[in-house]
Order: structure tokens, then C-alpha cells, then sequence
């Protein structure tokens, strides 16, 4: 092994040693597992870590002490002389979490606000992800099928189909589904509390080391204008073990549904089979699907009963999990009306063949404008320096890609791409035309910069051709079922390869900022 490169061997290693965790944890919810931190500081890990470190953009964004992956690659002991101080750190007990560093990141769809996004260390990422590669798999046993929010084999595609699931007919007729609560909580990174959070990772989590490492996490501080803040309560967003973090405490929402919802290693037929019974006794009942803080929940009852669960649920996560539901944004709605969820506008209206009332996902009319709004950004003045090959490899067709990847499985997506394109293709000729307006005419300019494809004209130069919304197709997201398989699991047959749906949910995550 080089200084610069790792073995790849190691990612064997990481796997196994998550494979036992995730087997333990699941075949005994009650064990405290004691003896973690000799795996977090063990020198494979700490490689792996610095593999999907090195692997993502974020490695050259540097934190409080300006180090970055490049300033750690021309080090005279390289990236293993970084590795073995860090390590040397750990083990004997020096290792000290600095201050993120907070950025301010616009929120999208939404002018003159913004979001704090908090930048750690790369040494503090390092140690993080060697961190989330231990506690991951012992934690996901305990998670719910419920939630879909960052955990691995999952995105929210996966729980939009859930959701539109519990809104279709079945053999009993139409949903038992009437109402729904939008469910959202004010500020959920910055205001989780540690103590409470800290006391749910020690039902699982016995080793004091990580214990008082994951703590340190916590009280590191913001570095803001120059001047330390210390948090009393929050978890960065940016952290690499944030969102765990976050599902970890957000299982006790979880936990309040149990009765309606499949619960951790219990047979998937168990919740529909209490919700049968709860209907025959005239009860209400309720499904909650949650995306990291982002849920909702289906209400079987009238909206008396929905307006109840709402005070309630706002009550429970003042006193459990010391959060607070925003009264603003947290609505009581039919769901012949719709409702947003991640993105999407779900709602129950009749088929168009059979006029039966179907669960159905569109695309909102506010995100076909964000997306016209971003494009036209690009395309405005600030840009005609560029290249129309730079404008397209850089910015246009990531944009194009990314968005059509996501919402090619609403319904009537088609009629929707079709309508884009045909602004687009408008929007890019005007765009040229400011550019070489007074050189070139506009059959001068088609001549030059439109190029024969297989089903019609496009804009190109060099070896870039502009994308279509339509170009990717519509597709059906078929759903997966209550329990999706993770990487962990093992049943004596070699793993699957990931299905065309499953290769989808990477551009998905990649493009959470933009679509909701």
C-alpha cells in the first residue's frame, strides 16, 4: 500500500464486522453492545472511512482548520500518515471534535430565506464516518419499516409508493384512508435535545468511549462570523452521523404507531391484521410514513378524530422527545384535496378508465415553476460568457437529468415533460441568441448549434447534446413491501444486484436540496 492509496481489501473487513453487528442486534433487541470502540479506531475502518470520504465532493469543502483531501494528499507521510494520526489520536484518548464551520444555504422555492448547513473538520468527517460504520448496522435492526429517511437500500420514492399504497382500493373497496396529517417539526436538527437523544443510544450503545466521543460531537459548537456559539441542543446539519443520529431519536415517534405500523422483526401481515380489527370495532386507526422529519400520517376516521391525533401527537413529542410541532405547517387535510409529501402532490381522485378512486402523485405546479425559475437562472446573463458545451455539461443537463429521474413516476409525467421540453428548447434558443446575436443570424445560429438525433433536432456543440425532460421516459415504481433488504443481511444466497428502480435512488438523494 502506497501513501496515497488504500487497499481496497478493507471494505471485506468493514462489511463483515457490519454484517455481525447488524446480526446481533437483530436477533436480540435487547443487547448493549460494549466493546465498539477498539472497531472505530481499528485501521481498516479508519481506510474505509477515508474511501467514502475521498469518494464524494464534500472531501474538497475544507472546515475551521482549512485542511481539505488535497492539503491531506501532499502531506510528506500522505493520506496513511493522516490516517495513523488520527488513529494514534483516538486510542489514546487526545482526540478533540473542532467547531463546525456554518454556511448559509439558500432554501429552495423559497427567495431571501435560508438554512444553516454545518461544515466539520475532514478529520472530524473521518472519525464520524468510521462512527456511523459501527453504529449503522446495530441501530438499523431497530428502525421501523415505517422510515425511509437515510438509511441504506432506501429514498423517498420508496415511501411515496407506501403512501400511495394505503391510498388505493382493495377487495374491501375504496381506502379506509380519509384524512391526513402533514406532519412537521419546527427546527427538528437544531432542536434535538442531547440528553434525550443520548439516552436513547445507551439502550443499544454500553461503550463509554464512543458514548463520550458521540457526545463531543454534539457540544463541539458552531464557528459563525468569527465567534464560537456552543450548542446546548441540535445536531449539525452536514454531520455525516447527523441523519442516524436524528432516525435514532425519531424512532419514538415511531415507536407511537406501533399498533397500525409493522414494528421491527415482526411478520408483515401482524399491523394490517390490528387494523382490521380496530375498523370492525369502529376505532380509528393510523399509518405514519416518515422521511428523516418529514412525515405523514393516514387517518381512518373523521376529522374530529384527526384533529384529536393532532393534539396529541404534538403533546407526546413536547414530553418524549422534547420537540415541537410547528402549528403553522402541521395540516389536517382529506385526501381528496392532496397533500405535498418530498415533493410530490398526493391525492385520491378517480381512475381514468375504471372511475374508481385510485391513490395518484403528480408533480405540483410550484415545482414545474422552481425547475422553469433554476433553468432560467442558468440561462441568464451571467452565464452567455460560457460555451453552449460548458453551459450544458456544467449546468443545464445535471439539472434536466436529475429532476426527470425524480419525477418520471407521477402521473401524467409525460404530459408534463412534453410541455417542458418545448419551453426549454425556446428558452436555449434565446439564450443563444443573446450570446451571438449580432455575429450570427437565427438560421446561422440553428445551422451551427442544432444537430440531428435520432428522434428529431437539439441543441449541441462539441460532444454535448441538451437533455430532455421526456427523453428518460415515465415509469411505475413498484413497491418493495414493509421490509427492504439492506446490504447486512444474509440468507445463504449471494446478494441480489441492484434493480433499474434501486440505481435511481442515489441521483434521488443527491437531489433532495432541489426537488423539495
Amino acid at each position: 500500500m502506497t501513501e496515497n492509496m488504500i487497499d481496497p481489501v478493507n471494505t471485506g473487513f468493514v462489511l463483515d464486522m457490519q454484517r455481525k453487528l447488524y446480526r446481533w442486534s437483530q436477533s436480540n433487541a435487547q443487547q448493549k453492545f460494549s466493546d465498539l470502540f477498539n472497531w472505530v479506531c481499528d485501521r481498516r475502518n479508519l481506510e474505509d472511512a477515508w474511501q467514502k470520504l475521498a469518494g464524494n465532493s464534500g472531501s474538497k469543502t475544507p472546515g475551521v482548520d482549512g485542511m481539505n483531501r488535497r492539503k491531506v494528499e501532499e502531506r510528506p507521510d500522505g493520506v496513511a500518515g493522516f490516517l495513523e494520526e488520527i488513529r494514534e489520536q483516538l486510542r489514546t484518548g487526545n482526540f478533540r471534535p473542532d467547531p463546525v464551520r456554518e454556511k448559509l444555504i439558500p432554501k429552495p422555492g423559497k427567495p431571501g430565506q435560508f438554512r444553516p448547513l454545518g461544515i466539520p473538520t475532514l478529520s472530524d468527517r473521518l472519525v464520524q464516518m468510521a462512527l456511523k460504520n459501527v453504529l449503522e448496522p446495530i441501530f438499523e435492526a431497530d428502525f421501523y419499516p415505517n422510515s425511509y429517511g437515510f438509511r441504506p437500500g432506501r429514498s423517498p420514492l420508496d415511501a411515496l409508493a407506501m403512501v400511495q399504497r394505503q391510498l388505493m382500493p382493495n377487495r374491501s373497496g375504496p381506502s379506509k384512508f380519509t384524512y391526513v396529517i402533514e406532519g412537521d417539526i419546527k427546527g427538528c436538527f437544531d432542536n434535538i435535545d442531547h440528553h434525550v437523544l443520548m439516552e436513547r443510544v445507551r439502550r443499544r450503545v454500553g461503550d463509554r468511549k464512543v458514548l463520550r466521543l458521540l457526545l463531543a460531537f454534539l457540544k463541539a459548537g458552531v464557528m459563525s462570523d468569527g465567534r464560537l456559539r456552543q450548542t446546548e441542543t441540535g445536531t449539525p446539519q452536514g454531520g455525516i452521523i447527523s441523519p442516524l443520529l436524528a432516525n435514532v431519536l425519531l424512532t419514538g415517534l415511531d415507536e407511537r404507531y406501533r399498533r397500525w405500523n409493522p414494528a421491527p422483526r415482526e411478520e408483515s401481515y401482524c399491523a394490517p391484521m390490528r387494523r382490521i380489527h380496530d375498523h370492525k370495532k369502529g376505532r380509528p386507526s393510523f399509518i405514519m410514513v416518515r422521511y428523516a422529519d418529514d412525515f405523514v400520517i393516514l387517518v381512518s376516521g373523521d376529522r374530529e378524530k384527526a384533529e384529536t391525533e393532532k393534539r396529541q401527537l404534538a403533546e407526546f413529542l413536547r414530553k418524549e422527545l422534547r420537540l415541537e410541532l410547528s402549528p403553522e405547517k402541521t395540516l389536517v387535510t382529506p385526501v381528496t384535496e392532496g397533500f405535498v409529501f418530498l415533493g410530490y402532490r398526493v391525492l385520491v381522485d378517480k381512475a381514468r378508465l375504471s372511475g374508481k378512486p385510485v391513490g395518484i402523485i403528480r408533480i405540483p405546479w410550484a415545482k414545474l415553476q422552481q425547475v422553469r425559475d433554476r433553468i432560467k437562472e442558468i440561462t441568464g446573463p451571467s452565464t452567455v460568457g460560457l460555451s453552449l458545451e460548458e453551459l450544458l455539461r456544467v449546468k443545464l443537463n445535471p439539472l434536466v437529468i436529475g429532476w426527470r429521474n425524480y419525477f418520471r413516476y407521477a402521473t401524467s409525467a409525460g404530459e408534463d415533460f412534453r410541455r417542458l421540453d418545448f419551453w426549454l428548447i425556446n428558452r436555449v434558443r434565446r439564450w443563444l441568441r443573446k450570446k451571438h446575436g449580432q455575429k450570427l443570424g437565427s438560421h446561422a445560429i440553428r445551422r451551427k448549434f442544432q444537430r440531428r438525433v435520432r428522434n428529431g433536432w437539439r441543441w449541441a456543440e462539441g460532444r454535448r447534446t441538451l437533455q430532455h425532460f421526456g427523453d428518460a421516459g415515465t415509469a411505475n415504481y413498484w413497491l418493495r413491501g414493509s421490509t427492504i433488504k439492506n446490504r447486512w443481511q444474509v440468507d445463504g444466497k449471494p446478494d441480489r444486484p441492484y434493480s433499474a428502480v434501486e440505481k435511481v435512488n442515489t441521483s434521488v438523494e443527491l437531489w433532495s436540496d432541489l426537488l423539495w
